[in-house]
Formats: structure tokens, sequence, C-alpha cells
């Protein structure tokens, strides 16, 4: 009789693939999305995200959980990729933003995990629900803009009522997440005070539900209104700038071409130069600014026209101007 023994099967570990889903419409998904889903073994995610899917996870094991237990998301993820499983899990728009991303490798590095583990992790992109509604009321994020959530569960008040007015005075094309809840009503409303205080009240708002979903629904709006229509968790809010209009059910926000070409005949304006910054960029601002510093304007009074910090213009004015002038110049136009 052999007294040998068998060597111990090695277990293969297993993969977590964190999977943005995109607006909820499986013609929205990416082909790498689906594929994802196909190849897991395990579907974690919220209820309603699962049932999103409903049709691509047909004999998996699925993982449901409530919309507060991100965290157990990440630790059953965890666990059964331990176990040798593939597991998709699962976030609404994109997995980085707002989504399951953060709190997984918050996780992970919590366990001690290292991207040399042999638990792989893998994001996949999605379509996020500022880029979805977006595509839906026009073209509202031609220019710079950004993402606020207005969910206080985790974050303090403070911290997002100074975002929303920096942003708000730096006249930004601004995208509100989790506006509003049964519980959390105000939110919507100190929001609309603090950009009262810097923006027009006419400014043009949408306010998409359920975007690309069976209840979608849009309504535009002002921001003097905005507080008044009926929004909640399945919304989100884009607030336009102070050149964004909206024209036969269009909200657009435009590039700033109008600044550099006669938008008539597409001839340059006088004083601009194609493929080259403005006559008010950098360069043609340091000149400026230092000219009316020199004809006697105080950094106080320079501060305040521009809206910029004093010590901000004071270093500016403090830097040499041969050094600015040497600076490369170019333009991102689309």
């Amino acid at each position: 009789m052999s007294t040998e023994t068998e060597a111990p099967v090695a277990q293969t570990a297993g993969k977590i693939m964190l999977v943005g889903i995109g607006p909820g419409s499986v013609d929205h998904m990416t082909a790498r999305a689906r594929a994802a889903i196909a190849e897991a073994d395990v579907v974690i995610g919220y209820v309603t995200y699962i049932k999103l899917v409903a049709d691509l996870i047909e004999g998996k094991e699925i993982i449901r959980k409530s919309m507060t237990e991100e965290l157990d998301r990440a630790v059953s993820a965890l666990e059964a990729a331990r176990a040798g499983k593939k597991v998709a899990l699962i976030s609404s728009g994109d997995a980085g933003v707002y989504g399951m991303a953060g709190p997984t490798y918050e996780v992970l590095f919590q366990s001690g995990w290292t991207p040399d583990d042999a638990v792989q992790v893998e994001i996949i992109p999605g379509a996020s629900a500022l880029n979805s509604c977006a595509a839906l009321v026009g073209a509202p994020l031609t220019h710079d803009f950004c993402a606020i959530s207005l969910s206080d569960l985790l974050t303090p008040w403070p911290t997002i009522a100074r975002r929303l007015d920096a942003v708000a005075m730096a006249d930004f094309v601004v995208a509100l997440y989790n506006p509003k809840s049964g519980r959390r009503t105000r939110q919507i409303v100190e929001a609309q005070r603090l950009f009262l205080r810097h923006r027009r009240p006419d400014t043009p708002v949408a306010i998409v539900k359920s975007a690309y979903r069976r209840r979608e629904n849009i309504v535009f709006t002002t921001l003097d209104s905005m507080s008044d229509a009926d929004i909640g968790m399945l919304s989100t809010v884009l607030i336009g700038n102070s050149n964004t209009f909206v024209r036969n059910g269009l909200m657009v926000t435009p590039r700033g071409y109008a600044n550099k070409y006669d938008m008539d005949g597409g001839a340059t304006r006088e004083g601009e130069r194609a493929g080259r910054s403005l006559s008010t960029g950098l360069l043609g601002w340091l000149e400026t600014l230092a000219a009316e510093h020199a004809a006697g304007d105080s950094i106080a009074t320079l501060a305040a026209r521009y809206r910029l910090p004093a010590d901000y213009i004071q270093a500016t004015l403090d830097e040499p101007w041969e050094a600015a002038a040497a600076a490369p110049t170019e333009e991102t136009e689309a």
C-alpha cells in the first residue's frame, strides 16, 4: 500500500469586477460590462440595480443588498473572490463616481490586500448619471462642470455647503446627485439658497428622473423655482452656468467660441489669433494686471475686480514677467 500523500490542490483565487452598468438600459451598457456580468459566478448589488440587469444574470448566485449596505457588498465580494469565484459587483452609472469602487478599495486595503494579491480587481467604467442626463437634455456640460452629492449621510453639511458656494461663485455647471429623499428634504432648498447668492434667478435648470429607465421624466425649470419641482433620489439636477441657455427644448452651455470667432462668418475677432490663448487668457491678463497695478490700482482693488484672493494677485505680480512670457501657450479647442 502506498504511503505517499496527495499534494493539496491549490485554490485558484477569484476576481472582483467593479461593473458600472450605466443608466440602467442594457443598450447603454458597454460590451465589457455585459461580458463581465456574463463571466461572473456571483453578482452583488443594490436590489434596484440587480433588477436592471435581471436579463443578464439568470443561473448565477445573486447577493442583494440594501441602499446603506455598501461596505457589506464589498466584504461579500472579497469573501467570494477569496473562495475562488469571479464576482461582478455592480453600480449604476460608473463604479468610480459615487459608486462601489471607493468602498471596495477601502475594504480591500483594510484586509491587507495589495495589487500583487492573488485576488484580481478590475474596474469597468460606465456612463455616469451626469453624462446620461446631459445627453437627454442637450449639451449642458460642454464647458467646465462638476458634481456634488447633497447626501449628508456620510459628509458633514458644512463641507457640502462650502463646496456648493464655491462652485456657484466659480460659475461651474453643476450636477447635483442625491438631491432629495423622503427624509432629506431641506438640502435642495439650502443648495438653491447658496446658488442664488451668485447666480441669476432665471439660470436654467434641468431635472432628470430615471434616465433611460421605464419612468424617465425630464423637467426644465429655473434656479428660483428649482426646489418646487418634483425631485427625489432617482433625480439628477443640472444647474447651468451664466452662459447656459434653453432653446427648442434643449439645454446648451456654449464652449466659448464666440469669445474668439464671429459666429456668423467664422472670422477671428480683432485682437485674437486662431490656435492661441485668448487676449484675455493668462498672458494677456498678466499684462493687463501689471498695467492696472502700475497705474495705481491696489492689490485689494484688483482682487475685488477679478474676484480672486489678494495673496494670489500679489504673488502673480511678484513673478518675473519674463518667466511668464516665456511659458508656452496652447489652446484645446474641440
